[in-house]
């Protein structure tokens, strides 16, 4: 199809009929195209890269062990085990050459993968490999054969390429509105947006249809978008390009995560299985977000990756891997039955080549900054064995830090406060009789000597806990607790000025239509939010002061997120909901800025930021200097009112010009018309001048009601 062609206008002027010819009886002389570009070459071009038809899949395992024909099968079984873990090695792709004259094998086999991918994993991984003494691997790809074979023999100088710079994908953070991103997916389209709340509207940056098959993901820093395909999963990055940076080889790919410094990227397939009564097959793959090289990757049944994490899907537990804190990437810990294995990221091997045996451990979860390892084992031995929570450090030397004994526990749940300086376990206790549960809290100072724990009871220890949210950078946490529909919303801190080792409350608010806790990222304001049964009630709170800033409702809201900088806030409308499917940008303070609707809306995400390269103190001088720094920004607030309210004007003016052309338009029709009514009228005229009416004014009177009463003279 040539859109550039207006082709009815063309078939025109040449008298063809379009609807007398059988377009399907056209057909073009093999291999001529006549010029006319197919809108398939595009598709055609991106599958001959994923699926290479050349020799880039196959590899030539050398020294291998000669053996005669009756140890053959047992030579390739053990050949097929090693390279079954890299990779898929297609049907009959392995070939092992056998002398006809010795029937002995020539000490050297080709395996032929899926993708050239995995050979070139394969290859890397195998180089070099010490199958016995006396037989060492000696890996390469079939495609370095013909590339060395057609070495020239006479040298000749390369030629030089000049410099292009890369596109700079840090560059949307140097947006002179300091504005920030977000990603929402609607219908079949992902767009990627701009919030401008001057505006009064999201600025579209970049949209694309059919982008992902499932859903997208930003990486931590906020540098890459992940989407997800039947082939695997692919990155992209950019302030408004969005190119396609690396394909990640996994089929049928369910989940990602990164890792806090984006330096690998963690993807999981599950297959049912053919019987019922059969666990799920997992597959996790550990990836180089850069070179795409796969790292590793970890099989089992669905019941080796379903103990601990916050969701999955087939029974196993996402995220699979616990990453170490801090941003460099170094350890991740995978959780299985009465076992922790910690690795790390430099040969992607267990730490001292084993892993920890704790009995019974149901969840682990790594201090945000530093390499701590909480832990949670439940009673054993019908309640012989009291549940314990232990703080480790697991590198190097496995040091157990703090245990705490927990007696008649239901249940546990920590929650790291971003900083590392506390750990909050929530604790669910039976009563004596075993018929109800209460719960509390055991706080730990993990960054004080000892680390000493404080026990905070509620007030009323039966209150049902709703939710709990730690104030990010700073002291400060919230609980919602008590009695649907209006429970209780309290608020500690874990230091005041008069006491810094105790923790103590600052407020309760009574009965608040909330479920939900939402504190913004640079904490201070917090949302206390009813979704699902609340319908999307919000109040928008300052902890410093102690009073509501806003209340609002985003009628069956199901999302809320806070932007990076914590200055707006989005609540959504997913399509779990048929009605009012979008999104809505508020301030922090519950100012409605705007309101986007999109039908069939799925996702709402913002694009993260790294963090900021400020020191403490520099942040606190700004705060304190906010009015010299806000003067310029004012100033640029007030440009964009007035060229809005410019806008505005030239909006009204305009449709006021079109209203008084539309009415002159008619006038002069009446006007062209005024003979021909006449000439209907047998010539008499029918237009009537205004002051040839009589007005008469007439006056009606109706009597509405008529009501009898009898007065009684007094005496």
């Amino acid at each position: 199809m040539v859109a550039a062609v207006d082709i009815d206008g063309r078939a025109a002027q040449l008298g063809i009929n379009w609807s007398e010819i059988n377009l399907d009886s056209i057909h073009l002389p093999p291999r001529d195209d006549f010029g006319i570009a197919s809108d398939d070459e595009a598709v055609y071009h991106e599958d001959q890269s994923e699926f290479d038809t050349g020799f880039g899949n196959i590899i030539v395992v050398d020294h291998l062990p000669v053996v005669t024909r009756e140890k053959y099968e047992k030579l390739e079984g053990v050949v097929k085990k090693i390279y079954n873990q890299l990779g898929v090695i297609r049907e009959n792709g392995l070939w092992m050459p056998v002398d006809p004259d010795t029937e002995l094998t020539l000490g050297y086999c080709f395996i032929e993968f899926n993708t050239a991918q995995e050979a070139q994993n394969a290859k890397e991984k195998t180089h070099g490999y010490k199958l016995d003494k006396s037989h060492i691997f000696d890996v390469n790809k079939f495609d370095d054969f013909d590339r060395l074979m057609n070495v020239k023999e006479e040298w000749e100088p390369p030629q030089a390429s000049f410099y292009v710079p890369a596109e700079n994908y840090q560059k949307w953070l140097t947006d002179e509105k300091a504005r920030d991103q977000l990603v929402i997916r609607h219908g079949a389209d992902t767009e990627v947006y701009w919030n401008d709340p001057r505006q009064k509207m999201p600025e579209p940056v970049h949209k694309r249809p059919y982008w992902t098959e499932s859903y997208v993901q930003w990486s931590p820093l906020g540098t890459y978008l992940v989407t997800l395909h039947k082939q695997g999963a692919a990155v992209w990055g950019g302030a408004d390009t969005f190119t396609r940076l690396m394909r990640y080889q996994h089929s049928m790919v369910k989940l990602v995560d990164f890792s806090p410094g984006e330096k690998y990227l963690v993807t999981y397939h599950s297959q049912e299985p053919s019987n019922p009564r059969d666990a799920s097959k997992v597959e996790v793959k550990v990836f180089d977000v850069r070179t795409g090289r796969m790292m590793r990757d970890f099989k089992g049944s669905a019941d080796e990756f379903s103990i601990g994490g916050l969701g999955g899907v087939a029974g196993a537990s996402w995220p699979v891997f616990r990453w170490a804190g801090g941003n460099d990437d170094k350890y991740f810990a995978k959780l299985s039955k009465n076992t922790i294995s910690v690795y790390e990221t430099e040969t992607f091997s267990l730490i001292d080549k084993k892993s920890m045996k704790v009995d019974n451990v149901v969840d682990i979860c790594w201090s945000p900054t530093d390499s701590i390892l909480s832990l949670f084992v439940p009673e054993q031995g019908g309640g012989n064995q009291p549940a314990k929570v232990c703080c480790s450090n697991p590198i190097p030397s496995k040091v157990e830090l703090r245990q705490k004994n927990l007696f008649s526990v239901s249940d546990c749940k920590m929650y790291w406060q971003s900083s590392g300086e506390y750990l909050a376990v929530k604790v669910d206790r039976y009563t004596k009789t075993k018929k109800s549960i209460y719960s509390g809290f055991e706080l730990f100072r993990i960054k004080e000597r000892d680390i000493p724990i404080e026990v905070l009871e509620l007030d009323n220890k039966n209150d049902k806990i709703i939710a709990f949210a730690w104030e990010p950078k700073g002291h400060r946490f919230a609980v919602i607790h008590g009695d649907q529909p209006r429970p209780d919303v309290s608020f500690y801190t874990m230091k005041t000025a008069q006491n810094t080792g105790r923790v103590s409350k600052l407020a309760t608010l009574k009965a608040k239509q909330a479920n939900a806790l939402f504190w913004s990222p640079t904490g201070k304001y917090i949302i206390l939010a009813g979704l699902k049964g609340f319908n999307g009630q919000l109040e928008f709170f300052n902890v410093d002061e102690l009073e509501t800033m806003a209340t609002a409702e985003h009628f069956m809201a199901t999302e809320i997120e806070w932007d990076p900088t914590g200055r707006y806030v989005a609540t959504a409308v997913t399509s779990v909901h048929e009605m009012e499917n979008g999104f809505t940008i508020w301030s922090f303070n519950g100012n409605l800025l705007y309101r986007t609707l999109k039908d069939h809306f799925f996702q709402l995400a913002w694009r993260p930021r790294p963090p900021s390269f400020l020191t403490a103190e520099k942040e606190e001088e700004i705060a304190k200097n906010l009015k010299k720094y806000s003067k310029k920004y004012e100033a640029e607030d007030q440009d964009v009112s007035l060229l809005l309210s410019e806008q505005d004007r030239e909006k009204r003016k305009a449709l006021k010009e079109e209203w008084e052309k539309w009415v002159m338009q008619w006038k002069s029709l009446y006007e062209e018309e005024k003979l021909a009514r006449q000439n209907l009228r047998d010539g008499e005229v029918s237009d009537v001048e205004e002051d040839e009416y009589e007005a008469k004014e007439v006056e009606f009177e109706d009597v509405i009601d008529v009501t009898e009463e009898i007065v009684q003279e007094s005496m």
